[in-house]
């Protein structure tokens, strides 16, 4: 075996180094060790080392600058190229490592999720005209096949003998003509006649201008009309038996005063006209009154005192309960023949009206009872309002469904005035500016002020961001109308100052829309209540607009919430699940 033991690049580089300085001094010993092994193995005659040394090049091979590819490489994502590239760059192949996990499918160039998609063109009425002719007749042309209908050797799928008996006619070719297709016009005239010329409105020589019956159809037609006439005559005209249960052994006291005096013996003055100093936050229920059998619509305190409570409900019933003491269901007042949708108390209580779905509004004694008066225009009332003046007790409006306030006399029994300026129905009626002018909300999204007995609005609200105002609130001062707005808000007009909107004030964060939830205020004007449709009492507090608390009253809508007028801290709520609480 040969060693090596000196290499250089070139001739020109000098006599060759030792192997020792080649090396290096360092490792002279293993060189010598090594070179005493190879005489060892030999077994002939010492060996010229210089006679065995190879020429080696160490430098690199260094290649050509043609040599080079200096290509540059398309992605196959690419959509958009800056340059003009070769048809070997275009058409190459690509490269990198392959993925090994991957099929051949999924290895395929594709657009979408399930291939490559080319796009091409096609006549969208060709394509329908087929679609139906293969739903109607069961065959259409081969749409892998470059053909036409009606041309000989075209190929179909679907029923082929089909296809061969109707000529591969489509859906718009084999209808036949019908008598009534090509019908004969009357003569157009000459066009240069101005008079007379029909020109394309010409009509067809049969066409029927007139349909008059005949006469013996115009008598059956006739007596129908009178027989349903008769009938809706006698539906709308048909009321229900007004009927008054006392719940109560005695309905009178030890000195002989009925449930409509106030009592004296509690801890809070209920005679006084003096709002509470302050008021707090509810924190619980304290009592439940139950006895409706479906949601309650509206609930009314008795004027000044409160001591007194009035609920409407969807089972055609109004009934009157006790606030204080036992708090007791004092009477049930039954007649309507639908859900009663709103009720008012006249300044006294002693009177009280009720708005229903059928149509009618009838104005009950609070004492015994009894029916005093009903008023109908045919049309549901929405909403009613005594007018507040002492002179005017006699007087009330009602807001109905066909886009109208009827004003009514209840000593004559008829209409006064009607406001009919609303393009849709009146849900509430306000009184402002000491009961000289009226304000009324609209489902058009609108707010109209009216002079009293005016029926042409003063002023007229709306804005393109404006919603329909479902309920609205006076304060105690009546210097602030609180409106419900559709948008879940509540927005504050300054009834004092030509019903101006305060933007500063608006009260967020409960749902409203869709139900028309009742507001109402604190005695002391610091808070702002109001239900939602999730059930939920909401309070305000009425300088920060922050929402306080939000309390779980009722499992279904909260439709209605009032503050307890000499009381701190007491609110009565109804909801659609036929509760009425009280809360402290």
């Amino acid at each position: 075996m040969n060693t090596l033991t000196t290499y250089y690049s070139s001739d020109e580089d000098g006599d060759a180094p030792v192997a020792g300085d080649l090396l290096g001094s360092s490792s002279a010993s293993a060189a010598a060790s090594y070179s005493a092994t190879a005489s060892a193995s030999a077994s002939a005659a010492p060996v010229d080392f210089k006679a065995l040394t190879k020429n080696l090049v160490a430098a690199p091979e260094v290649a050509v600058k043609e040599a080079v590819d200096s290509g540059t490489f398309l992605s196959p994502s690419t959509k958009e190229v800056a340059y003009n590239p070769r048809v070997e760059e275009m058409y190459g192949a690509e490269l990198g490592p392959e993925n090994p996990f991957k099929t051949r499918q999924q290895k395929a160039q594709k657009n979408m999720l399930a291939g490559y998609v080319e796009p091409a063109h096609f006549n969208a009425f060709q394509f329908e005209t087929q679609r139906r002719t293969f739903h109607s007749y069961g065959y259409a042309l081969d749409p892998t096949v470059d053909n036409a209908a009606g041309v000989p050797g075209a190929s179909f799928i679907g029923e082929v003998e089909a296809a061969a008996t109707n000529k591969g006619l489509t859906v718009f070719e084999t209808s036949k003509t019908r008598p009534g297709d090509k019908r004969k016009r009357e003569d157009r005239g000459d066009p240069s006649v101005i008079d007379g010329y029909l020109g394309p409105w010409a009509r067809h020589k049969d066409e029927i201008t007139v349909s008059k019956p005949s006469e013996e159809q115009q008598v059956e037609l006739t007596r129908i009309l009178d027989i349903k006439v008769a009938q809706s005559r006698q539906k709308d005209d048909k009321t229900i038996e007004e009927k008054t249960q006392l719940h109560i052994d005695n309905p009178l006291d030890y000195q002989g005063r009925t449930y409509l005096h106030a009592p004296r013996d509690l801890d809070v003055d209920l005679y006084t006209e003096d709002a509470p100093a302050k008021c707090f936050l509810p924190k619980r229920c304290i009592h439940t009154w139950t006895g409706h059998t479906k949601g309650v619509s509206a609930i009314r305190l008795f004027p000044n005192s409160g001591h007194l409570l009035l609920s409407a409900s969807m089972d055609c019933k109004v009934k009157i309960w006790e606030v204080y003491n036992e708090r007791r269901l004092l009477r049930t007042i039954t007649g309507h023949s639908k859900a009663v949708r709103d009720i008012s108390f006249n300044n006294d209580g002693t009177r009280f009206l009720t708005a229903s779905y059928d149509r009618f509004v009838k104005m009950f004694d609070t004492e015994t009872g009894q029916c005093l008066g009903r008023y109908t225009t045919k049309k549901i009332p929405y909403c009613v309002k005594f007018n507040p003046d002492e002179d005017k007790q006699h007087i009330f409006l009602a807001g109905t469904s066909d886009k109208k306030i009827v004003q009514w006399d209840t000593k004559s029994g008829e209409i006064m005035q009607e406001y009919d300026r609303h393009l849709g129905a009146v849900n509430t009626i306000s009184f402002i500016d000491d009961n000289k002018r009226i304000v009324s909300t609209s489902d058009d999204k609108s707010i109209r002020v009216w002079e009293w007995e005016i029926p042409v609005d003063s002023k007229y609200i709306a804005e393109p961001s404006m919603h329909a105002v479902s309920a609205v609130a006076m304060s105690f001062n009546s210097r602030w109308m609180l409106a419900q707005s559709s948008d879940n808000q509540l927005r504050v007009y300054d009834a004092a100052h030509k019903l101006r909107l305060n933007k500063k004030k608006i009260f967020k964060g409960h749902m409203v829309a869709g139900y028309a939830c009742q507001p109402g205020f604190s005695p002391d004007g610091h808070y702002v209540i109001s239900g939602d449709g999730d059930g939920n009492l909401c309070v305000w507090d009425w300088k920060s607009c922050k929402l306080f608390n939000k309390i779980k009253a009722h499992a279904e809508v909260c439709v209605a919430c009032e503050w307890l007028p000499h009381e701190t801290s007491k609110i009565v709520t109804c909801g659609w699940d036929g509760l009425i609480k009280l809360w402290d």
